[in-house]
């Protein structure tokens, strides 16, 4: 008599399965957690640079409400996909925000960046510490090493770059004011200053008459005068702040308004540097980090 054989399962593949299973859902969770913090990055910032560019100031509000959503998301991920190595990947969290927050605040007390500019950094070190590459991939190859651990400096030297190209800019239009108007750009009494500080002032700076520097508030002299025992002495601003710009516009205004100074002062627009770290970031996420693509290319 023929026995009917029933086939067992698989209990190979049972427990395969049963692996695999959860490691697709840790995955996808982690997967979702990066889109999160990316997507909280970019409209945090989004919302700061259009705060920058209109009114050159961002709330505290925004930044006590990013920091904590931003933590918490890195947190979780962390928590959820590097649990076997929780206390290797928190360290480096803490060191990415640490050194991050130190580079910021540094910057901030040279004159280098606004406060908010700061800020923003800081959030970032906690919502995108390191190059989230189970998200995006760059265009031009693997990220680089320093976006593995401190992703925020990558962004960061993004950011520099685009806003140094707007020197271009300044010199373009520099060129053109010098052949419309006929005028040399820097007047007798700075043939003695340092062809340094003078290149300085002609790739970050344009002439604007008084009556619009005293207008446009984002607008920032890079040049001021005070009394010496000959009449004026004119000096060179390389490193305009807030304080003290008001008082500077008034003593231009007079010197302009007694014939001491033409009516063609050197003034610097309050870079939006916010827009560019927003930038910066973007460029990061789809290219990866400039300075590293540049150093391959030229050493590959």
């Amino acid at each position: 008599m023929n026995k009917v054989e029933i086939d067992k399962p698989n209990l190979v593949n049972k427990v395969e399965i049963d692996k695999i299973l959860p490691c697709q859902m840790v995955l996808k969770v982690q997967t979702v957690l990066a889109i999160t913090r990316t997507s909280l990055a970019l409209i945090f910032l989004l919302y700061a640079s259009f705060c920058d560019y209109k009114t050159r100031e961002v709330s505290n509000t925004v930044w006590m409400l990013f920091a904590p959503l931003a933590f918490a998301l890195t947190f979780l991920e962390i928590y959820v996909y590097e649990f076997s190595e929780l206390s290797l990947q928190l360290s480096f969290y803490g060191m990415c925000f640490g050194l991050t927050a130190a580079f910021a605040i540094i910057l901030f007390y040279s004159g280098g960046f606004g406060g908010a500019d700061a800020k923003a950094l800081m959030c970032l070190a906690l919502a995108l510490p390191f190059q989230p590459e189970n998200l995006t991939k760059p265009f031009f190859g693997e990220a680089s090493p320093i976006s593995h651990v401190f992703f925020p400096i990558t962004i960061f030297s993004n950011s520099v770059l685009l806003a140094a190209a707007t020197a271009i800019y300044m010199l373009v239009r520099n060129i053109f004011w010098r052949q419309k108007t006929g005028k040399k750009l820097f007047e007798r009494e700075y043939e003695s200053k340092s062809f340094g500080r003078k290149l300085l002032v002609l790739v970050t700076g344009y002439k604007v008459p008084i009556e619009k520097l005293k207008e446009k508030w984002h607008l920032y002299p890079l040049e001021d005068v005070e009394k010496a025992e000959n009449g004026l002495k004119r000096k060179l601003v390389i490193l305009p702040r807030d304080e003290g710009r008001d008082a500077i516009v008034e003593r231009l205004a007079k010197a302009v308004e007694n014939g001491k100074v033409q009516n063609a002062v050197w003034a610097t627009p309050g870079l939006p540097m916010l827009i560019f770290i927003t930038a910066g970031l973007v460029i990061a996420l789809l290219f990866g980090d400039i300075v590293w693509i540049c150093i391959s290319f030229l050493l590959g």
